[in-house]
C-alpha cells in the first residue's frame, strides 16, 4: 500500500468515525460536512472528494459502525451453547450499545432516514449484519429441540432483531417498559431451555403435538 493510499484511507475513516460521532451528539439536523469535517479533524472538502456528498457518507458512516460494532461480538456469539445464553449475551450487547451511545445513533438513522434516502438502505444493512449472526446461532441451538423443524431461524432472528430494535427506542420513553420486554424475552429463552433438557420421549411427544396442531 502506497503512502497516498494509506493517507487516503486514514482520512476516510476520520470521516467516517467523525459522521457516526456527529450524528451520537448533535443528531441528524445539525450534521453536514462542516460538522462531520470539524469532528474529524480535516478539512470540509475532503467529504466530499472522498465520498461525493455527506449522505453518501451517512449511508457509509452507517454500513461502517455496524461492521465494527458485528466484529466485536462475533466470536462471543459463536461461542453461545444455549438460547438463554443467546438472550443474556443480547442484554450486555444491548447495555453496551447503549452507554457506547450507539442507542441514540440507531434514532438518527431511523429519523432521517425518510429525508435523506442513503440512509434508510444503508440502516437495513446495518442491520442485516445483525440478523446474519443471530440466524447462524438460531440455526445451530435449535436444530437438536423440539422446534428445530418447525422454526424459521432466518424469520425469527428478523423478529428478534426488530425486537432489540424496538425496545431500544421504547427505551427513551419508557425504560421500565423496556427492561420488562427484555424479561419477556429471557423468559421464552428459559421455556426453550426447559425443552431442551426434556428425555427423547419427551421431545418426540412435543415434536409429535407440534406437527399435529401444524396440520
Amino acid at each position: 500500500m502506497s503512502p497516498e493510499t494509506a493517507k487516503a484511507q486514514e482520512t476516510k475513516t476520520k470521516l467516517l468515525e467523525g459522521a457516526l460521532r456527529t450524528l451520537t451528539e448533535q443528531g441528524i439536523a445539525r450534521t453536514s460536512a462542516r460538522t462531520v469535517a470539524a469532528a474529524a479533524g480535516v478539512n470540509q472538502a475532503l467529504v466530499f472528494y472522498h465520498f461525493g456528498s455527506v449522505d453518501e457518507l451517512l449511508a457509509a458512516a452507517c454500513r461502517y459502525g455496524a461492521e465494527k460494532a458485528v466484529a466485536g461480538y462475533r466470536e462471543r456469539l459463536a461461542g453461545v451453547s444455549s438460547l438463554s445464553e443467546l438472550l443474556t449475551l443480547g442484554r450486555e450487547i444491548h447495555e453496551r450499545e447503549r452507554a457506547g451511545g450507539h442507542v441514540a445513533l440507531l434514532g438518527q438513522l431511523l429519523a432521517g432516514a425518510p429525508t435523506h434516502p442513503a440512509l434508510g438502505p444503508a440502516t437495513a444493512d446495518g442491520l442485516r449484519l445483525w440478523i446474519t449472526e443471530i440466524e447462524r446461532v438460531l440455526t445451530r441451538l435449535l436444530a437438536p429441540t423440539p422446534l428445530g423443524e418447525f422454526v424459521d431461524p432466518a424469520g425469527l432472528a428478523r423478529a428478534v432483531a426488530a425486537s432489540f430494535v424496538g425496545i431500544e427506542l421504547y427505551e427513551g420513553v419508557d425504560d421500565q417498559g423496556a427492561h420488562a420486554a427484555l424479561g419477556a424475552l429471557e423468559q421464552l429463552g428459559a421455556l426453550v431451555a426447559a425443552l431442551e433438557d426434556l428425555g427423547p420421549v419427551a421431545q418426540r411427544a412435543v415434536r409429535h403435538r407440534l406437527r399435529r396442531n401444524g396440520r
